[in-house]
């Protein structure tokens, strides 16, 4: 049959640029049954698909017909011969986003011309979404008209089977498929009248031609704006910088307002929800694809895509209650083995807080529930001097008086070097956040001083991210 379709595939080029192949080169296939390959002649070349799927090929080729119409950049669609399950499409070239972004990021970081790509690419779904989306066959999509329950459950299911069971960690079945129902609920509440792009993230955006163009889009269907902008700024590989996603999600509110009005505030409320449950569609196919059919590459983006569902247990609280669900994806972060997958060097995080034991011990409610306390109340108290009693451990005088204290340093040489010992070892095993708490009595000298000079040594002798809180001033400020 391989040997069938390429012959297939010969003729049609042959008929099409009415000249003789030269050459037929098979392109990588991606995880799915479509076959790529670049064909060329003497003057003309064009991309060759096999697919045996004819509703997936039908979805794909009517798509690209109402994209071109609408000026966007897609392949053009030479010849096509359904009932044999092939077609021609435009060479856009072998450089994707995903391999711009590698190269680049070696050797300029994150970059300007980087970010400038990106926002070409955010400024352009819109038109997908929106304007493209008036003009387009719902009737061919495939599997699914829409994003609809179905479809959810669907995602939901394969991240469950595929990725919990077979990552062996535990969960309450029952209680889990509650919260599926829940969040599923609280996301299909979201407007869902646009074309959803469905796979919309940078293996499936090509540069060519100086411009951005766009590939891979058979699974579409009607949707929330929000998953295709999840998929692109979530993408696991491409971990692109949480600055950088904040810059691209407003530029993004920006180009969707010139097409329709915005609410941006519950724009934000759903798309959390559209992060989380883009990250275990994701999670599914790398258990599908790596721990179901054992190719291993695939898992390379699982520690990537924990980073991702770490941050986001950090910083974001849902208007549902789905316990079950947090609890899963607590796991999920707390997994030494799923970090080490694939040759991923993830950053770590310090966070570093002060406090007064007055208000008791700082809770890590969102991180690995570890880390460490140190209790500062064993050292000299400037703050029983009258000099010293308005100024904190920010202020010269305070510093001047603990560094004047041997036992100070000593304390301090202590804690670093036990913290040092966890940095270290937190590296190597690719955990992305640890929690170092110091608490005096009233939050205010002794332990911010030794907070800041922690923060000061990791920034100076690890390549590591510092996030230093100081609890009782924030308190006092906001009050």
């Amino acid at each position: 049959m391989n040997s069938e379709y390429k012959k297939q595939l010969q003729h049609l080029f042959e008929r099409w640029a009415d000249e003789p192949m030269n050459a037929m080169t098979a392109l990588p296939a991606h995880g799915s049954d479509r076959r790529y390959f670049r064909i060329s002649g003497p003057t003309k070349k064009a991309i060759g698909v096999y697919n045996p799927d004819l509703k997936e090929n039908i979805a794909f080729l009517s798509f690209s017909k109402s994209f071109r119409n609408n000026g966007l950049n897609v392949p053009a669609i030479y010849e096509q011969e359904l009932d044999k399950h092939i077609y021609l499409e435009e060479d856009l070239g072998d450089t994707t986003l995903f391999d711009f972004l590698s190269r680049e990021r070696e050797k300029n970081g994150f970059s300007n011309a980087l970010i400038k790509v990106y926002e070409k690419v955010v400024d352009t779904l819109p038109l997908f979404q929106v304007k493209a989306a008036a003009h387009i066959d719902y009737t061919v999509c495939y599997p699914r008209a829409s994003f609809d329950r179905q479809s959810m459950m669907w995602d939901l299911n394969y991240f469950k089977y595929y990725f919990l069971k077979l990552a062996k960690i535990p969960f309450d079945e029952q209680a889990l498929e509650n919260d599926f129902t829940t969040f599923v609920d609280f996301l299909l509440s979201s407007p869902r009248d646009y074309f959803l792009y469905r796979d919309f993230q940078s293996r499936n955006i090509m540069l060519h031609r100086d411009d951005v163009w766009f590939i891979d889009y058979q699974g579409g269907r009607k949707g929330a704006l929000q998953y295709d902008l999840a998929s692109l700024l979530y993408d696991a590989k491409a971990d692109i910088p949480q600055k950088v996603r904040d810059h691209l999600l407003e530029r993004y509110l920006e180009s969707l307002s010139k097409l329709i009005p915005v609410q941006r505030e519950r724009f934000l409320q759903y798309f959390q929800g559209f992060v989380f449950i883009r990250i275990m569609q994701a999670l599914g196919a790398y258990g599908f694809r790596g721990f179901y059919e054992r190719k291993p590459h695939f898992l390379k983006s699982v520690p990537y895509a924990i980073q991702n569902l770490e941050r986001l247990l950090h910083n974001v609280t849902l208007p549902v209650e789905i316990p079950a669900l947090i609890n899963a994806w607590s796991k999920l972060v707390r997994s030494s083995y799923l970090r080490t997958l694939g040759d991923s060097q993830l950053k770590l995080t310090v966070r570093i807080e002060s406090f007064s034991y007055k208000r008791g011990i700082p809770w890590d409610e969102k991180g690995h529930g570890g880390g460490f306390v140190f209790d500062c109340r064993s050292l000299p108290n400037p703050g029983r001097e009258e000099a010293y009693k308005t100024l904190t451990g920010n202020d010269p005088e305070v510093i001047a008086y603990l560094e004047k204290h041997k036992e100070v340093d000593t304390f301090l040489a202590h804690t670093t070097a036990l913290i040092d010992h966890a940095v270290r070892n937190y590296q190597s095993r690719n955990f992305t956040d640890l929690m170092v708490a110091y608490g005096c009595t009233g939050g205010q000298h002794r332990s911010v001083y030794c907070a800041n000079r922690l923060a000061e040594h990791l920034r100076k002798n690890f390549d590591v991210t510092v996030m230093l809180r100081h609890r009782e001033q924030e308190m006092k400020t906001s009050a």
